[in-house]
Protein backbone atom coordinates (compact mmCIF):
# COMPACT_ATOMS: atom_id res chain seq x y z
CA UNK A 1 0.00 0.00 0.00
CA UNK A 2 1.04 3.70 -0.89
CA UNK A 3 2.12 5.24 2.45
CA UNK A 4 0.02 8.69 2.59
CA UNK A 5 2.25 11.69 1.99
CA UNK A 6 0.55 13.67 5.40
CA UNK A 7 -0.20 12.19 8.88
CA UNK A 8 -3.75 13.03 9.59
CA UNK A 9 -3.03 16.40 11.72
CA UNK A 10 -0.48 18.19 8.89
CA UNK A 11 -3.89 16.68 6.36
CA UNK A 12 -6.56 18.34 8.92
CA UNK A 13 -4.69 21.90 9.37
CA UNK A 14 -3.45 21.78 5.70
CA UNK A 15 -7.85 21.32 4.94
CA UNK A 16 -7.99 24.25 7.64
CA UNK A 17 -5.75 26.54 5.91
CA UNK A 18 -7.11 25.35 2.09
CA UNK A 19 -3.85 24.21 1.48
CA UNK A 20 -3.55 21.45 -1.13
CA UNK A 21 -3.81 17.79 0.62
CA UNK A 22 -2.84 14.20 -0.42
CA UNK A 23 -6.66 13.02 0.77
CA UNK A 24 -9.66 14.36 2.42
CA UNK A 25 -9.17 14.11 6.19
CA UNK A 26 -11.46 10.43 6.47
CA UNK A 27 -13.65 10.09 9.43
CA UNK A 28 -17.10 9.42 10.29
CA UNK A 29 -20.29 12.42 12.23
CA UNK A 30 -20.75 9.13 14.28
CA UNK A 31 -22.33 5.97 13.82
CA UNK A 32 -25.11 4.80 16.52
CA UNK A 33 -24.77 1.78 18.54
CA UNK A 34 -28.06 0.26 16.70
CA UNK A 35 -26.28 0.15 13.21
CA UNK A 36 -22.95 -1.48 14.90
CA UNK A 37 -25.10 -4.02 15.92
CA UNK A 38 -26.93 -4.85 13.12
CA UNK A 39 -23.62 -4.93 11.12
CA UNK A 40 -22.17 -7.48 13.39
CA UNK A 41 -24.99 -9.40 12.91
CA UNK A 42 -24.54 -8.58 8.90
CA UNK A 43 -21.16 -9.48 9.32
CA UNK A 44 -18.76 -7.11 10.17
CA UNK A 45 -16.15 -8.74 12.56
CA UNK A 46 -17.21 -8.17 15.99
CA UNK A 47 -13.58 -7.17 17.39
CA UNK A 48 -13.13 -4.92 14.34
CA UNK A 49 -11.20 -1.59 14.31
CA UNK A 50 -13.40 0.70 12.66
CA UNK A 51 -10.28 3.26 11.66
CA UNK A 52 -8.95 0.29 9.56
CA UNK A 53 -12.04 -1.41 8.17
CA UNK A 54 -13.73 1.63 6.91
CA UNK A 55 -10.59 3.48 6.12
CA UNK A 56 -10.59 6.23 8.62
CA UNK A 57 -7.22 8.43 9.48
CA UNK A 58 -6.02 8.15 13.07
CA UNK A 59 -7.93 10.37 15.56
CA UNK A 60 -6.09 13.54 14.77
CA UNK A 61 -8.81 16.01 17.27
CA UNK A 62 -8.48 16.27 21.24
CA UNK A 63 -12.23 17.48 22.45
CA UNK A 64 -12.18 19.78 25.54
CA UNK A 65 -15.51 19.12 27.62
CA UNK A 66 -16.18 21.43 30.29
CA UNK A 67 -18.89 23.68 29.00
CA UNK A 68 -21.65 21.22 28.35
CA UNK A 69 -23.07 19.97 25.21
CA UNK A 70 -26.18 19.20 24.48
CA UNK A 71 -27.10 19.84 27.71
CA UNK A 72 -25.35 23.11 30.35
CA UNK A 73 -22.11 22.12 32.63
CA UNK A 74 -24.08 22.37 36.20
CA UNK A 75 -22.33 21.34 38.74
CA UNK A 76 -22.59 19.64 40.71
CA UNK A 77 -24.34 17.78 38.20
CA UNK A 78 -28.33 16.83 38.78
CA UNK A 79 -29.41 12.96 39.27
CA UNK A 80 -30.96 11.21 37.03
CA UNK A 81 -34.39 10.33 38.73
CA UNK A 82 -36.98 7.40 37.29
CA UNK A 83 -40.26 9.64 38.55
CA UNK A 84 -43.06 7.02 37.00
CA UNK A 85 -42.87 3.75 35.36
CA UNK A 86 -45.18 2.26 33.23
CA UNK A 87 -45.44 -0.48 31.19
CA UNK A 88 -43.85 1.15 28.38
CA UNK A 89 -42.53 3.92 29.39
CA UNK A 90 -41.03 6.35 32.13
CA UNK A 91 -40.98 9.80 33.44
CA UNK A 92 -37.49 11.07 34.19
CA UNK A 93 -36.38 13.67 35.65
CA UNK A 94 -32.51 14.29 33.68
CA UNK A 95 -29.20 15.75 34.23
CA UNK A 96 -30.62 19.56 32.77
CA UNK A 97 -33.55 19.30 35.25
CA UNK A 98 -36.24 17.91 32.87
CA UNK A 99 -39.10 16.12 33.03
CA UNK A 100 -39.19 13.80 30.38
CA UNK A 101 -41.58 10.48 29.19
CA UNK A 102 -39.26 8.21 27.04
CA UNK A 103 -39.74 4.76 25.85
CA UNK A 104 -38.59 2.35 28.25
CA UNK A 105 -34.69 0.97 27.18
CA UNK A 106 -35.37 2.94 23.73
CA UNK A 107 -33.92 6.29 24.52
CA UNK A 108 -31.75 6.22 21.35
CA UNK A 109 -33.42 7.86 18.21
CA UNK A 110 -36.43 8.44 20.08
CA UNK A 111 -37.56 12.35 20.62
CA UNK A 112 -38.51 12.36 24.10
CA UNK A 113 -42.10 14.09 25.22
CA UNK A 114 -40.96 16.79 27.47
CA UNK A 115 -43.20 17.54 30.41
CA UNK A 116 -41.38 20.40 32.26
CA UNK A 117 -37.92 22.34 32.05
CA UNK A 118 -36.14 23.71 34.62
CA UNK A 119 -35.90 27.18 34.35
CA UNK A 120 -39.83 28.76 33.91
CA UNK A 121 -39.63 31.66 36.51
CA UNK A 122 -36.76 33.81 37.92
CA UNK A 123 -37.10 32.38 40.82
CA UNK A 124 -35.93 28.78 39.57
CA UNK A 125 -33.19 30.77 37.47
CA UNK A 126 -31.78 32.29 40.43
CA UNK A 127 -32.23 30.01 43.16
CA UNK A 128 -31.75 26.62 41.18
CA UNK A 129 -29.51 26.63 38.42
CA UNK A 130 -27.11 29.66 38.36
CA UNK A 131 -25.61 28.68 41.58
CA UNK A 132 -25.09 25.32 39.16
CA UNK A 133 -23.01 27.62 37.02
CA UNK A 134 -20.77 29.24 38.87
CA UNK A 135 -17.26 29.53 38.22
CA UNK A 136 -16.77 29.68 41.65
CA UNK A 137 -17.30 26.33 42.94
CA UNK A 138 -14.73 24.65 43.86
CA UNK A 139 -16.07 21.50 42.81
CA UNK A 140 -15.99 22.66 39.33
CA UNK A 141 -11.73 22.73 39.97
CA UNK A 142 -11.24 19.66 41.34
CA UNK A 143 -9.64 17.42 38.01
CA UNK A 144 -8.30 20.31 36.13
CA UNK A 145 -4.97 19.83 36.53
CA UNK A 146 -5.73 16.35 35.28
CA UNK A 147 -7.37 18.00 32.61
CA UNK A 148 -4.61 20.41 31.08
CA UNK A 149 -2.19 17.19 31.59
CA UNK A 150 -4.43 15.61 29.24
CA UNK A 151 -4.42 18.72 26.71
CA UNK A 152 -0.37 19.00 26.93
CA UNK A 153 0.44 15.39 25.92
CA UNK A 154 -2.61 15.46 23.15
CA UNK A 155 -0.77 18.70 21.84
CA UNK A 156 2.71 16.75 22.67
CA UNK A 157 1.77 14.29 20.19
CA UNK A 158 0.40 17.04 17.45
CA UNK A 159 -3.32 16.51 18.33
CA UNK A 160 -5.59 19.48 17.15
CA UNK A 161 -7.07 20.71 20.62
CA UNK A 162 -10.89 21.92 20.66
CA UNK A 163 -12.52 23.43 23.30
CA UNK A 164 -15.90 22.34 22.85
CA UNK A 165 -19.18 24.05 24.55
CA UNK A 166 -22.81 24.22 24.14
CA UNK A 167 -24.17 26.92 22.50
CA UNK A 168 -26.36 29.59 24.20
CA UNK A 169 -29.26 28.60 22.22
CA UNK A 170 -28.92 24.92 23.12
CA UNK A 171 -28.35 26.32 26.48
CA UNK A 172 -31.14 28.23 26.83
CA UNK A 173 -33.44 25.50 25.23
CA UNK A 174 -32.34 22.78 27.41
CA UNK A 175 -33.04 25.03 30.39
CA UNK A 176 -36.26 26.73 29.42
CA UNK A 177 -37.83 24.55 26.48
CA UNK A 178 -37.99 25.46 22.30
CA UNK A 179 -41.34 27.13 22.56
CA UNK A 180 -40.85 28.75 26.13
CA UNK A 181 -37.72 30.07 24.71
CA UNK A 182 -39.29 32.20 22.22
CA UNK A 183 -41.90 33.11 24.45
CA UNK A 184 -39.29 34.05 27.10
CA UNK A 185 -37.20 35.86 24.43
CA UNK A 186 -39.98 38.25 23.89
CA UNK A 187 -41.83 38.16 27.66
CA UNK A 188 -38.79 37.92 29.62
CA UNK A 189 -35.73 39.23 27.94
CA UNK A 190 -33.94 40.63 30.96
CA UNK A 191 -33.70 36.84 31.95
CA UNK A 192 -32.24 35.15 29.15
CA UNK A 193 -29.66 38.19 29.02
CA UNK A 194 -29.22 37.07 32.98
CA UNK A 195 -28.49 33.66 31.63
CA UNK A 196 -26.45 34.42 28.99
CA UNK A 197 -24.48 36.29 31.01
CA UNK A 198 -23.84 33.41 33.04
CA UNK A 199 -22.59 31.49 29.61
CA UNK A 200 -20.18 33.45 29.24
CA UNK A 201 -18.71 34.40 32.61
CA UNK A 202 -18.38 30.51 33.18
CA UNK A 203 -16.97 30.09 29.54
CA UNK A 204 -14.37 32.85 29.53
CA UNK A 205 -13.51 31.61 33.20
CA UNK A 206 -12.84 27.95 32.04
CA UNK A 207 -10.93 29.15 28.76
CA UNK A 208 -9.04 31.44 30.87
CA UNK A 209 -7.70 28.92 33.53
CA UNK A 210 -6.51 26.09 30.77
CA UNK A 211 -5.15 29.40 28.37
CA UNK A 212 -3.08 29.86 31.48
CA UNK A 213 -1.28 26.39 30.54
CA UNK A 214 -2.40 25.43 26.67
CA UNK A 215 -3.57 27.15 23.79
CA UNK A 216 -6.58 25.91 21.51
CA UNK A 217 -7.04 25.38 17.77
CA UNK A 218 -10.60 25.79 17.62
CA UNK A 219 -13.89 27.11 19.62
CA UNK A 220 -16.78 24.78 18.80
CA UNK A 221 -20.49 25.33 19.84
CA UNK A 222 -22.95 22.78 19.65
CA UNK A 223 -26.06 25.10 18.63
CA UNK A 224 -28.85 23.20 16.85
CA UNK A 225 -30.46 26.61 16.02
CA UNK A 226 -31.98 25.67 12.85
CA UNK A 227 -34.92 23.73 11.66
CA UNK A 228 -35.46 22.22 7.91
CA UNK A 229 -37.36 25.78 7.22
CA UNK A 230 -34.46 27.97 8.84
CA UNK A 231 -33.43 29.61 12.52
CA UNK A 232 -35.59 29.04 15.63
CA UNK A 233 -36.09 32.12 16.64
CA UNK A 234 -35.37 35.66 14.41
CA UNK A 235 -31.86 36.63 13.37
CA UNK A 236 -32.78 40.17 14.93
CA UNK A 237 -33.09 37.50 18.07
CA UNK A 238 -29.73 36.15 17.33
CA UNK A 239 -28.14 39.21 16.96
CA UNK A 240 -29.21 40.67 20.58
CA UNK A 241 -29.21 37.76 22.62
CA UNK A 242 -26.27 35.05 20.68
CA UNK A 243 -24.07 36.72 18.87
CA UNK A 244 -22.63 39.59 21.76
CA UNK A 245 -21.86 36.91 24.50
CA UNK A 246 -20.13 35.00 21.03
CA UNK A 247 -17.87 37.98 20.33
CA UNK A 248 -16.77 38.64 23.71
CA UNK A 249 -15.68 35.12 24.68
CA UNK A 250 -14.11 34.99 21.03
CA UNK A 251 -12.22 37.92 21.09
CA UNK A 252 -10.62 37.17 24.77
CA UNK A 253 -10.08 34.02 23.99
CA UNK A 254 -7.92 34.99 21.01
CA UNK A 255 -6.23 37.75 22.94
CA UNK A 256 -4.85 35.00 25.27
CA UNK A 257 -3.20 33.04 22.71
CA UNK A 258 -0.41 33.32 19.78
CA UNK A 259 -2.01 30.55 17.81
CA UNK A 260 -4.80 31.12 15.99
CA UNK A 261 -7.99 30.35 17.58
CA UNK A 262 -10.99 28.97 14.68
CA UNK A 263 -14.65 29.24 15.76
CA UNK A 264 -16.95 26.41 14.80
CA UNK A 265 -20.57 26.36 14.63
CA UNK A 266 -22.19 22.87 14.66
CA UNK A 267 -26.18 23.15 14.15
CA UNK A 268 -28.64 20.42 12.61
CA UNK A 269 -31.31 21.28 9.83
CA UNK A 270 -31.45 24.57 7.01
CA UNK A 271 -28.05 26.66 7.95
CA UNK A 272 -28.62 29.33 5.45
CA UNK A 273 -30.06 31.89 7.69
CA UNK A 274 -27.51 31.23 10.56
CA UNK A 275 -24.33 30.79 7.91
CA UNK A 276 -24.36 34.92 7.23
CA UNK A 277 -25.00 35.97 11.12
CA UNK A 278 -22.28 33.37 12.28
CA UNK A 279 -20.00 34.74 9.42
CA UNK A 280 -20.39 38.21 10.71
CA UNK A 281 -18.81 37.60 14.00
CA UNK A 282 -15.81 35.42 12.24
CA UNK A 283 -17.22 31.81 11.91
CA UNK A 284 -15.07 29.53 10.50
CA UNK A 285 -16.00 26.27 10.37
CA UNK A 286 -19.61 24.59 10.11
CA UNK A 287 -20.94 21.70 10.42
CA UNK A 288 -23.20 19.29 9.68
CA UNK A 289 -25.39 20.36 6.41
CA UNK A 290 -28.07 18.15 6.91
CA UNK A 291 -29.38 17.49 3.44
CA UNK A 292 -33.11 16.55 4.17
CA UNK A 293 -33.32 19.96 5.44
CA UNK A 294 -32.26 21.76 2.63
CA UNK A 295 -28.36 22.22 2.38
CA UNK A 296 -26.13 21.16 -1.06
CA UNK A 297 -22.85 21.71 0.16
CA UNK A 298 -21.83 22.54 -3.11
CA UNK A 299 -24.01 25.58 -3.36
CA UNK A 300 -22.83 26.18 0.09
CA UNK A 301 -19.32 25.90 -0.87
CA UNK A 302 -20.16 28.41 -4.29
CA UNK A 303 -21.87 31.41 -1.89
CA UNK A 304 -19.34 31.04 0.73
CA UNK A 305 -16.25 30.65 -0.56
CA UNK A 306 -14.18 30.87 2.81
CA UNK A 307 -16.23 28.63 4.29
CA UNK A 308 -14.42 25.74 5.79
CA UNK A 309 -17.65 23.04 5.37
CA UNK A 310 -17.81 19.55 7.47
CA UNK A 311 -20.69 16.97 6.82
CA UNK A 312 -23.02 17.12 4.12
CA UNK A 313 -23.67 13.47 3.24
CA UNK A 314 -26.76 12.36 2.83
CA UNK A 315 -27.15 9.56 4.92
CA UNK A 316 -30.53 8.57 3.28
CA UNK A 317 -28.86 7.81 0.52
CA UNK A 318 -26.32 4.87 1.92
CA UNK A 319 -29.48 3.17 2.71
CA UNK A 320 -30.62 3.61 -0.39
CA UNK A 321 -28.37 1.34 -1.91
CA UNK A 322 -25.16 1.25 -4.26
CA UNK A 323 -26.35 3.09 -6.89
CA UNK A 324 -27.88 5.86 -4.84
CA UNK A 325 -24.36 6.32 -3.37
CA UNK A 326 -22.56 6.26 -6.33
CA UNK A 327 -25.02 9.01 -8.26
CA UNK A 328 -24.60 11.41 -5.34
CA UNK A 329 -20.98 10.68 -4.18
CA UNK A 330 -20.23 11.08 -8.20
CA UNK A 331 -22.05 14.38 -7.94
CA UNK A 332 -20.74 16.01 -4.98
CA UNK A 333 -17.39 14.68 -4.67
CA UNK A 334 -15.31 15.15 -7.42
CA UNK A 335 -16.59 19.65 -6.99
CA UNK A 336 -15.55 19.26 -2.93
CA UNK A 337 -12.47 17.80 -3.52
CA UNK A 338 -11.23 20.42 -6.30
CA UNK A 339 -12.27 23.39 -4.20
CA UNK A 340 -11.24 22.27 -0.86
CA UNK A 341 -11.35 23.27 3.00
CA UNK A 342 -13.45 20.35 3.15
CA UNK A 343 -14.61 16.88 5.55
CA UNK A 344 -16.82 14.72 4.16
CA UNK A 345 -18.87 13.08 6.61
CA UNK A 346 -22.36 11.88 7.09
CA UNK A 347 -24.82 14.76 7.88
CA UNK A 348 -25.59 13.46 11.08
CA UNK A 349 -25.46 10.17 12.92
CA UNK A 350 -25.14 7.03 9.94
CA UNK A 351 -28.75 5.56 11.43
CA UNK A 352 -29.22 1.80 12.02
CA UNK A 353 -31.29 1.46 8.17
CA UNK A 354 -28.11 1.35 6.59
CA UNK A 355 -26.78 -2.49 5.83
CA UNK A 356 -22.84 -2.76 6.34
CA UNK A 357 -22.69 -3.77 2.99
CA UNK A 358 -24.12 -0.42 1.75
CA UNK A 359 -21.86 1.43 4.08
CA UNK A 360 -18.76 -0.85 3.35
CA UNK A 361 -19.60 0.27 -0.54
CA UNK A 362 -19.61 3.86 0.77
CA UNK A 363 -16.50 4.45 2.35
CA UNK A 364 -15.02 2.40 -0.69
CA UNK A 365 -16.46 5.09 -3.12
CA UNK A 366 -15.46 7.81 -0.74
CA UNK A 367 -11.55 5.85 -0.49
CA UNK A 368 -12.14 6.24 -4.57
CA UNK A 369 -12.99 10.05 -5.45
CA UNK A 370 -11.24 11.74 -1.79
CA UNK A 371 -8.02 12.66 -3.40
Amino acid sequence: MKEPAMDAVERLRATYEFKPVDHLYRREFYIWETALERWKREGMPAEADHRELFGFDRPAIFQVHRLGWCEPPLVPALKEEVLETGEDYEIVRDGAGRTVRVFKDKRHGFMPTYLKHAVETDKDWHEDIEPLLSPETPQRWEDIDSCVAEIKTAAQEGKYIVLGAIGGYMYLRSLIGPAETCYMLLDNPALIHKMMQAWLVLADAVAKRLQQEVEFDELFLAEDICYNHGLLISPDMVREFLLPYYQQLLDSSRKRQQRRLYFQVDTDGNCGEALDLYESIGLDVMSPFEVAAGNDVIEIAKTHPNLIISGGIDKRVLAAGPEAIDDYLDRVMPFMVKRGGYIPTCDHGVPDNVSFQNYMHYRKRMLELDN
